[in-house]
């Protein structure tokens, strides 16, 4: 009877244990990455033996199913603001974004169960992850990313939608993103991880890292993340077998040349959350490395973050609030950078040699690196950008309540908004639109703005009852500042937020207005000396009378005033507005 109880209990232990195992550790080759619904049941499963683990779901996604959000908390309280005055931390790992490079959902699966196997939840964080967040590439299962070396099978880079979600945090297209922002602002996270695979040049390493660029990055927390926390993690992560550089964007052709570092304006993930002043990250595994060895890297960089982090959570807490408070106050801001190519720091990178030879397809020259020349030398690195916008704040900026998708993102976003409480005519600044130029083909959906001109000018306004102020001394300003600034790399206007504006609205007929012109320009002599003018300097404009026309039209009182003009007005002086 001992020995059948005996054998009963060991094959309940193994049976346990192996439950335990995720889908990539089950897999003889290891080789093979879990799918959504895998993943799923298995953090389900994995719940019901911890309290100490929770599944929250947040939203919808554009497939129709919630984004999951694994919480780990070790002392099982799951309530965001009680964390929060508890004066604990939060750190929010996401994986999956793009599902083809899914090294972060098996390791975090594994991290997951063996933080609490083994009892070693921090004690003064909370840390959550974002099991599958493009749930619908996940589930489009496939093997179309060719240059990439396993898993067997993975998920697509674009969305339900078809959406690069890496893509989408400003303009918020998918419900993902927006799930996703409902995440970031209720968790408010002093630390963000978004967990990639790369591709580009071949090298040494299984793992290169992304750092939010540290002259684009909040002052106070660049001087931590670039003098502490980074050279840490590079430094643990040698002594653990993965051996890291900078996220490997060649100035030329190879990595020989140098190497760039990678600019993630606020469309990106990490861009988005140096906005809110978020310590942030991005891992990129090298796509030619063994799946396993990638997955394995990845597990241990956020290992190394999680003890890190705990270490200096006091420290990194009040290196948040401080630049929470800096940016309340801060007048300036950047709306766009452009690398300093006069400046660069030099690093030691492991790669191998880059040559050409002739192409079995076309016969004509092409790159490869021979792995059996190996090299360790000491290259240039261009980590160094300037501001080539900047703006000063204006007090606040006042935003039709006709401009609801604005609204809806900065509540989503928790910004601090007002409204008028009557109609009230304001004299402020606005914009008009000079020029900006457009491509001919979409990018993720939308005609990106690029290079736009500017025209401020002074005038009075009226604004409705309902429409909203939002004031700028605000630990968010940058988030408000960049994307309610026309020039903004990734403003709501380069966005297409704001096209209608764009479109002439009125018209005249030629026959009509050709009697209103010619009496225009007898009762105004300065707009007949002006159309002179301009004819002596573009003969275009002399030989055509719809052109005279059309000058005369622009140059008078009956010319619509809102064609180009950006609508968001910029109050410069501090003004007593009746609000709620």
């Amino acid at each position: 009877m001992k020995i059948i109880l005996s054998a009963i209990l060991t094959c309940f232990i193994f049976c346990r244990a192996q439950a335990q195992l995720t889908p990539f550790e089950l897999s003889k080759d290891k080789n093979y990455t879990a799918t959504y619904n895998e993943v799923i049941t298995y953090y389900q499963k994995l719940s019901k033996q911890y309290p100490q683990m929770k599944l929250l779901n947040y939203g919808t996604t554009d497939i129709g199913k919630p984004l999951t959000l694994i919480v780990l908390s070790r002392d099982k309280i799951f309530d965001p603001v009680l964390i929060k005055k508890q004066n604990k931390r939060v750190l929010l790992i996401n994986n999956g974004i793009h599902p083809g490079e899914p090294e972060g959902i098996d390791a975090s699966m594994m991290l997951t169960r063996d933080l609490l196997k083994k009892n070693t939840l921090p004690k003064n964080m909370v840390i959550c992850f974002i099991a599958v967040y493009n749930i619908g590439g996940c589930l489009n299962r496939g093997v179309s990313r060719i240059n990439q070396n396993g898993p067997r099978a993975y998920g697509f880079r674009g969305n339900y939608r078809n959406l690069d979600l890496n893509r989408d945090f400003i303009k918020a297209d998918s419900r993902n993103a927006l799930a996703f922002e409902q995440i970031l602002n209720t968790w408010n996270p002093e630390v963000f991880l978004d967990n990639h695979t790369s591709d580009g040049a071949d090298y040494q390493y299984v793992m290169t890292l992304i750092e939010t660029q540290k002259d684009k990055q909040n002052p106070i927390l660049a001087g931590y993340t670039s003098k502490t926390l980074s050279p840490e993690l590079y430094k643990r992560m040698k002594i653990s077998g993965y051996e890291m550089t900078p996220y490997v964007e060649s100035e030329e052709t190879s990595p020989d040349s140098g190497i760039v570092s990678f600019l993630e304006t606020p469309r990106f993930a990490t861009g988005y959350t140096a906005q809110h002043n978020i310590i942030s990250y991005i891992t990129e595994t090298h796509m030619l490395k063994p799946f396993d060895k990638r997955v394995y890297a990845t597990y241990d960089f956020m290992q190394n973050l999680v003890n890190i982090y705990e270490r200096d959570a006091k420290l990194i807490g009040e290196l948040k609030h401080k630049a929470d408070e800096q940016v309340k106050q801060q007048k300036t801001f950047a709306l766009n950078w452009e690398l300093d190519k006069e400046h660069y720091d030099t690093l030691v990178f492991k790669g191998y040699t880059a040559g050409h030879k002739p192409s079995e397809v076309s016969g004509l020259p092409r790159l490869y690196y021979d792995r059996s020349k190996p090299y360790t030398k000491t290259i240039k690195y261009y980590d160094n950008y300037n501001a080539s916008i900047t703006v000063d704040k204006p007090v606040a900026y006042i935003i039709p309540q006709a401009w609801g998708k604005v609204i809806e993102l900065f509540k989503l976003n928790n910004i601090d908004i007002h409204r008028l409480l009557h109609d009230t005519t304001l004299n402020l600044q606005m914009y008009y639109i000079a020029d900006y130029k457009t491509p001919q083909r979409p990018f993720e959906g939308h005609y990106l703005h690029s290079n736009v001109k500017l025209n401020p000018v002074n005038m009075n306004i009226k604004f409705y009852t309902g429409d909203y102020v939002v004031y700028t001394n605000q630990s968010l300003n940058r988030y408000i500042v960049e994307t309610l600034e026309p020039q903004g790399v990734d403003s709501f206007f380069a966005w297409n937020f704001f096209d209608s504006v764009l479109g002439e609205k009125e018209y005249f007929s030629d026959y009509v207005f050709e009697d209103v012109a010619a009496d225009l320009l007898k009762k105004d002599p300065e707009l007949k000396k002006k159309l002179d003018g301009e004819k002596l300097k573009d003969p275009k404009l002399a030989n055509s009378a719809s052109a005279q026309l059309n000058f005369v039209y622009r140059n008078s009182p009956y010319f619509e005033k809102t064609y180009l003009r950006y609508p968001v007005g910029r109050l410069l002086m501090d003004t007593k507005l009746d609000i709620k």
